[in-house]
């Protein structure tokens, strides 16, 4: 486990970029794994950045998110379909088709979830997957329980969960209480993990997770367990690590 503190989130967020774009460099054609939320929105911008400045170019990589709401129309402003596309996907030259995310209105949704863990697979597996973390300690929607499920799946969402993400909705009645998302046993396949944590509210769960035992009512603690896992924190997310 490499844990790097950074004392802004500029930092933070051109380190994040600059790993991406550099397993880019490495191979043109890798598989990056993508997560959604406030966290890596910076990121997503320098990865704008550095495409415009003509520093790296995704046209030969292909890109799995982890998680879909379920039922939410693609269209739908807070659907994760359309926070990839206007945070990023639309501003480089990745092509459409090797951008993959769950499909959260499928007729048949374990259909769906076999489908995407087998297009992954296909793809030769995660080269580096980029994780927030919730502050019930999920990762994905990988939600704390007394097991936890390795291939990608339904889950019923946490009300913590739902409160967390109601901020980007008119009011929690209007966030979906399902969603599809990537298990952590594809998680952990990958060949690196980029753990990305923000803000003070974060700094008790980081602790939890990575200096903590590893417990399934505690999903991102099984990171600790991963070959390559990468921490990246603002001082304030990190300060308990220290």
């Amino acid at each position: 486990m490499n844990v790097h503190i950074f004392s802004s989130n500029e930092e933070l967020n051109e380190a994040a970029a600059g790993l991406l774009a550099a397993t880019l460099h490495t191979k043109a054609n890798a598989v990056l794994g993508l997560a959604t939320g406030s966290t890596p929105v910076g990121v997503y911008e320098k990865l704008v950045e550095l495409y415009k400045k003509g520093s790296v170019s995704f046209k030969s990589a292909k890109t799995f998110n982890l998680d879909e709401y379920v039922g939410l129309p693609r269209d739908h402003s807070e659907s994760y379909y359309t926070f990839m596309n206007t945070r990023l996907f639309q501003h480089i030259d990745l092509p459409a088709e090797n951008a993959h995310i769950p499909n959260g209105n499928a007729e048949i949704v374990q259909e769906e979830c076999v489908r995407y863990d087998q297009m992954i697979e296909q793809a030769g597996g995660i080269d580096i997957q980029i994780l927030g973390i919730g502050h019930n300690g999920h990762i994905g929607f990988n939600e704390p329980g007394p097991t936890l499920q390795s291939a990608t799946h339904l889950v019923d969402l946490h009300e913590e969960t739902r409160k967390a993400n109601a901020r980007f909705f008119d009011s929690i009645d209007d966030v979906p209480v399902q969603a599809i998302t990537v298990g952590l046993g594809t998680i952990m396949k990958s060949k690196t993990i980029l753990l990305l944590a923000k803000g003070s509210d974060k700094a008790e769960i980081m602790h939890r997770a990575l200096r903590g035992p590893i417990d399934p009512q505690c999903p991102a603690s099984f990171l600790q367990l991963h070959p390559q896992l990468i921490v990246m924190t603002d001082s304030e997310a990190g300060r308990l690590l220290k």
